[in-house]
């Protein structure tokens, strides 16, 4: 068994060194198949706008600040998260990757991000690779889209993340 690493290697580390990278949810934008399972217009801020108070000073609904309830498929929102993320510090966005057995979900944004080239921002991607089902709303048993795994999905997911992996950002 290896021992853990020493706390001054991490200490000594620079500040300028560090990366700060903020998740980039993509739900924030409509797509069919939330339209069948949800309702026509679904998207994330249906809930948002649904949110009530809990408890005392439970400040709910959180309406949103500057960018206020955006569309991620339209570019000047794409390049006006950038803008700001780059003005607090932040140097990447980690885009959520939906791929179910082949099947995208929710790939707009990346997709054009990939296409146009902008904005200029770095990023990097993270598999969101579960299972989707009703579990927020008390379906647990109800499944929307099923994560499968074999050999050969692994390759055709790696194969098809090619070009997104060759992104210079």
């Amino acid at each position: 068994m290896s021992s853990p690493p020493d706390v001054s290697t991490f200490r000594s580390a620079k500040v300028h060194d560090i990366k700060l990278i903020a998740f980039y949810l993509p739900q924030f934008h409509p797509i069919p198949e939330n339209d069948a399972w949800w309702g026509n217009g679904f998207t994330e801020w249906v809930n948002v706008r649904r949110a009530r108070p809990n408890f005392v000073d439970h400040y709910q609904p959180h309406v949103p600040g500057e960018l206020g309830y955006y569309d991620l498929l339209a570019p000047e929102t794409r390049a006006a998260q950038a803008e700001l993320a780059r003005a607090h510090g932040i140097h990447g966005f980690c885009y959520y990757h939906y791929w179910f057995n082949g099947k995208r979900l929710l790939e707009g944004p990346l997709n054009a991000v990939l296409a146009s080239g902008e904005p200029d921002f770095p990023f990097c991607i993270c598999w969101a690779n579960e299972n989707w089902s009703r579990r927020w709303d008390g379906g647990n048993d109800e499944l929307l889209i099923t994560q499968e795994y074999s050999p050969e999905h692994e390759r055709r997911f790696i194969e098809e993340l090619i070009p997104t992996l060759e992104d210079r950002r």
